[in-house]
């Protein structure tokens, strides 16, 4: 992924200024030609003394061809300690949403991370996503500014756990971005989205970097509790790294075709779970350059098959996933969970459209996690949405949401049973591994009963879409597995 071959420097100048307040600095330029490295490294070579660096970065962009892509190049930087996937030296990525950074002791830009500033070669990362015909003109800008170091800020990360209500079902939204990566939102107006969409948690998950885990203070409370991650975003797919101890970083660059890419992603989902959390491919059918996602299913937790207000790639995600279910069920495989996040960046995108409802001990990362993991959850619109549903067995077996009613005898007969609130109007439809068995619109009551057997349905799961039953979801659960 290196820049052999692909790189051409065509100068590299340098401008000083003297006095208490010294600045260097060297101007980059180079071209970049259709089909360069997806990463391409510029050295910077940083003498003692330096306390911070300013990077800014400009690129052509020529006109193309109709329905040919254009030039568009992300940035970050490496320091010292190297390049190396998975290594130390990452100190921060603001893919296409800056055109300038700054990195040094005492602070750095949101989506970079303050810290020293040692001597050696450091890497300025350009990563072309798209290069025109016509290659990518450059240029790469970099102040290096001396004098005392100064102190890097400690750094406060939110607690684990809040107050809660015990036992009980609590509504997340776990995809998020904020002005650390491409959001446009601070974090403090986005704990106050989440509080008027009446979450009671959410996660911090920015494109390729860890900044926004420290950035939390006095935004929690008794009534909301933040979780850590990371979305994970590369060229094959996007992958959020949810609920990770903060300040872990997962690498981000390599794909799926690579020599090392699979092994390479099967590699970072095991560190995603050593460092506690959740591996979650992300709207996995979005048709945007590198969005959907390449790398199968067999590290995942869970799947995102809902992102953000109801669209045909969701669909598309739903469908697949339920071929999942059903391949799961009838080969006594593992199956993968359903969660649905809002990937809210700006208004007027909503936070909390939609949300991830889980059943879950207390309000923790532990068990919140251990929720998702198991699959105790539904996808609801809002917090106005309410939901239950459950199986019983004749023989007085009761079953929730990701859980088994297990059965005597196979014919034995099954009562599904579902509640729903806040949604008028609806049309309600039960899919079972043989497909969509049941729809009808929800009685006034808002519950309805259907009966079955583990012979006829492996599972059962509920949809609930407004006006018609190829209309926009409302809420979605995961099944509830029927027999032994």
């Amino acid at each position: 992924m290196g820049a052999a071959g692909a790189l051409t420097v065509e100068g590299v100048t340098s401008a000083r200024a003297d006095g208490p307040a010294r600045e260097e600095t060297r101007t980059l330029t180079g071209r970049l030609p259709a089909g360069a490295p997806d990463y391409v490294y510029l050295p910077v070579e940083v003498p003692a003394g330096v306390r911070e660096l300013a990077v800014s970065y400009t690129y052509d962009r020529p006109e193309v061809p109709p329905g040919t892509l254009g030039n568009a190049c992300d940035v970050g930087i490496f320091d010292e300690r190297g390049t190396a996937l998975g290594g130390a030296g990452f100190r921060g990525w603001s893919g296409g949403a800056r055109t300038e950074f700054v990195v040094g002791t005492e602070r750095a830009t949101p989506g970079y991370l303050p810290g020293p500033v040692r001597p050696g070669t450091w890497h300025v990362v350009l990563g072309p996503y798209t290069v025109a015909p016509q290659g990518m003109a450059y240029e790469v800008r970099v102040t290096l500014r001396y004098g005392p170091a100064g102190r890097t800020p400690a750094v406060v990360h939110p607690p684990q756990r809040a107050a809660g209500r015990g036992r009980a079902w609590y509504r997340g939204d776990n995809h998020l971005h904020s002005v650390h990566s491409d959001g446009r939102r601070t974090p403090a107006e986005i704990a106050a989205a989440a509080r008027a969409a009446g979450l009671d948690w959410i996660t911090t998950t920015e494109h390729n970097t860890t900044s926004a885990h420290g950035a939390w203070q006095g935004l929690w409370g008794d009534d909301l509790l933040i979780l850590t991650g990371e979305e994970v975003t590369t060229r094959n797919g996007h992958v959020l790294a949810l609920g990770t101890d903060p300040g872990v970083f997962v690498d981000w660059r390599y794909r799926a075709r690579d020599g090392a890419g699979q092994g390479a992603f099967a590699r970072f989902a095991r560190a995603i779970r050593r460092a506690g959390g959740l591996v979650v491919p992300a709207h996995p059918f979005a048709d945007c350059p590198g969005c959907s996602w390449k790398f199968g299913y067999e590290h995942a937790d869970v799947v995102e098959v809902w992102n953000g207000p109801w669209t045909p790639d969701d669909e598309m995600a739903v469908a697949a996933w339920d071929a999942g279910l059903a391949a799961a069920a009838r080969g006594g495989g593992r199956w993968l969970p359903a969660m649905g996040n809002s990937d809210a960046h700006r208004e007027p995108q909503v936070v909390g459209l939609p949300q991830t409802v889980v059943l879950a001990d207390s309000l923790s990362r532990q068990d919140l996690l251990a929720g998702l993991r198991a699959g105790r959850s539904w996808i609801a619109e809002s917090s106005a949405v309410g939901l239950t549903f459950e199986a019983y067995g004749a023989r007085g077996g009761r079953a929730g949401i990701g859980g088994r009613l297990r059965v005597r005898a196979d014919d034995e007969p099954v009562t599904v049973r579902l509640g729903v609130t806040g949604v008028p109007g609806a049309v309600v439809r039960l899919v079972t591994d043989q497909g969509p068995v049941f729809t009808a619109p929800l009685p006034a009551d808002g519950r309805l009963e259907w009966g079955t057997s583990a012979a006829r349905s492996a599972y059962v799961r509920a949809e609930v879409r407004r006006g018609g039953a190829d209309r926009p979801m409302v809420a979605l659960t995961n099944p509830v597995f029927l027999g032994a």
